[in-house]
């Protein structure tokens, strides 16, 4: 279930995909491999018609020499010859079918692929206020179901559409030339039993679409609480995370049970019409052998043809509403393949190229929506090499600030240029090469610490990793791990310390060596002792680079060359340590609360 930061990014009702955009990105995968797809489909095809319609017609003529016969000497040669006829047919029948079977499987596996790799591109290329508002659980379930849905569409066409349309044509073809009415009956009875498979199937759509959409809310549900497990127990929150849970699991519990009802009257209708065509089918052909037109053979192929299709077209309406729920499934994926990236490269953009590192943020305004403003005409001009600090009191739009430079966020109103050249005019993985960032809390992934570390540099040697963690003293605690560099370092890196996780993205920071720095609190982590040893670090990762670094802890920040100050989304000064401290404004208010107030309270 979306979660709405940022009340903005829902303003416009994301698009609908229908079951036609659907098609359309299952054929995109397709299309590299359609003749495998007209192979696996006239494979089916012969292998059915060869099984299904031509074998009961040899089984009809040996049952007519069988009941017929006079000498049964003489009758035996024949009937050998009819079993091997059969023998053969159906040799060749399962040829056919595992051929088909063969290709399906190398088929579905490739578009598999094809269609989990290109959703998960797609999804990726989704700019940080996307990700701001879903859950991870229902994106990758999404992603999961859009390639399950196909396989289960594809299995459906191969092991029963086709079969069945194979066996309704041919056995319809058959009984015309011989038995008219009996295809006749046998027409009309198939029409009413698909018409009814169909009804039901689309009855049940909005079901299957309800519930996929139900099923997404369980995953992110339980997304969401796994990931807080820790906050639940420390507020001992079970009974009421329990309970909240409860209500999303009974609203599809209700929906499954909609869906099951659909199935029970489709399911009693298509038994009574089950019942009526086996009588009326021996009916006709007990008339027929009255007149004299009918042998035995024919009440066997009758009896043949109509367990054949009563067994196909009994799943009919199953089979129907599988497509739709895969469909539905689907769905949920194109939803967000048809919903435009936020932040797009534009169709000229070059690649950025920093020789110096300048950075001119002019009159830069951005709001989250109509009424929430951040940034309001903020300019600053960062010299090449310089080192700027930003800080502020929450919600002054420092970090938005940085989001905007490293283009997360569009800039609506004025513009960021990097050596001249306007971000919103270079690609942004060239802007994002450019730029080495340390966030407050770095998140990591589930990878060996070599891994997270190569990160910034992944053509990285082992000697350059080393070399890298040793100068954000992380080498100590690495090597003190059974496996060392190859230790696992848990979801999101929660194996780790918050100060361990900040030093192993300050290396990979190191690594990157990007000639524009930017730090969101990089030290915020750390106790006082590991803090000393990562400004150590921090000095040689800065010589020759343009910094900027946001911080609450002023004492990390008196080496800047400059000071900024936010409030309310603009700059109310900037200067110098020393030079903030003589205007007595907001930073010598927060300086002072920092180097006196808190001891003055505590001896109060």
């Amino acid at each position: 279930m979306p979660q709405s930061s940022h009340p903005d990014l829902n303003k416009k009702a994301p698009p609908q995909a229908s079951i036609g955009d659907v098609m359309r990105q299952y054929w995109i995968s397709m299309r590299p491999i359609k003749w495998l797809y007209l192979v696996t489909v006239v494979a089916f095809i012969f292998g059915t018609l060869l099984s299904s319609v031509i074998t009961p017609l040899y089984f009809r003529n040996f049952f007519d020499i069988l009941a017929s016969s006079t000498s049964p000497a003489n009758s035996v040669p024949v009937l050998i010859r009819i079993l091997v006829s059969i023998l053969i047919i159906n040799g060749v029948a399962v040829v056919f079918r595992r051929l088909g079977n063969y290709f399906d499987s190398y088929t579905s596996t490739q578009v598999a692929i094809d269609l989990r790799q290109r959703s998960f591109g797609y999804f990726i290329g989704h700019s940080f206020g996307f990700f701001s508002n879903n859950f991870t659980g229902s994106l990758v379930q999404r992603i999961n179901r859009f390639a399950r849905s196909f396989t289960n569409i594809t299995d459906r066409l191969y092991y029963n559409i086709i079969p069945t349309l194979v066996r309704v044509v041919g056995i319809l073809i058959v009984l015309s030339l011989t038995y008219p009415t009996l295809a006749l009956v046998l027409g009309i009875w198939i029409i009413f039993l698909l018409s009814t498979s169909f009804l039901s199937a689309r009855w049940k759509l909005k079901y299957s679409l309800l519930t996929a959409e139900a099923d997404s809310r369980i995953s992110a549900s339980l997304s969401d609480a796994i990931g807080n497990h820790a906050t639940i127990q420390l507020f001992n929150q079970k009974p009421f995370e329990n309970e909240r849970f409860g209500e999303v699991v009974k609203e599809h519990g209700r929906l499954w049970f909609a869906r099951w009802n659909v199935d029970m009257v489709t399911d009693s209708i298509q038994a009574v019409l089950s019942v009526f065509i086996q009588f009326a089918v021996f009916y006709i052909t007990l008339k027929y052998w009255g007149m004299g037109l009918a042998t035995v053979g024919m009440f066997v192929l009758a009896q043949s043809y109509i367990i054949s299709l009563n067994d196909d077209l009994w799943m009919a309406s199953r089979i129907i509403r599988d497509i739709y729920e895969s469909f539905a499934d689907a769905k949920e994926a194109v939803d967000v393949m048809m919903l435009s990236h936020e932040i797009k490269d534009s169709s000229h953009a070059g690649k950025l190229s920093v020789s110096a590192g300048a950075i001119d943020i002019a009159n830069v305004g951005f709001h989250f929506n109509e009424n929430i403003g951040v940034l309001d005409g903020v300019s600053l001009n960062i010299k090449p090499g310089e080192r700027i600090a930003l800080i502020g009191p929450s919600g002054a739009g420092k970090s938005t600030l940085v989001k905007l430079i490293l283009r997360l966020y569009d800039v609506e109103i004025g513009s960021i240029k990097i050596d001249g050249q306007n971000i919103k005019e270079v690609t942004q993985g060239s802007l994002r090469e450019s730029v080495s960032f340390v966030p407050q809390d770095p998140i990591l992934f589930h990878r060996s610490l070599k891994e997270n570390i190569k990160y910034g540099k992944l053509d990285a040697t082992d000697e350059e990793v080393i070399q890298a963690a040793k100068l954000a003293h992380c080498h100590e605690f690495i090597t003190s791990f059974p496996y060392g560099y190859d230790t696992y370092v848990g979801e999101r890196g929660v194996k780790l310390s918050g100060g361990e996780r900040q030093r192993v993205a300050i290396a990979r920071a190191i690594l990157k060596n990007a000639p524009i720095l930017i730090l969101d609190e990089a030290t915020s982590s750390l106790d006082s002792h590991s803090e000393i040893l990562i400004q150590d670090a921090l000095d040689v990762l800065m010589k020759g680079k343009t910094v900027m670094v946001i911080a609450h802890r002023l004492s990390t920040i008196r080496k800047m060359n400059r000071i900024v100050v936010l409030d309310h989304g603009k700059i109310i000064e900037e200067g110098s340590h020393d030079e903030l401290l003589t205007k007595n404004g907001m930073y010598a208010h927060l300086w002072s609360l920092q180097s006196h107030g808190f001891l003055k309270e505590s001896k109060e």
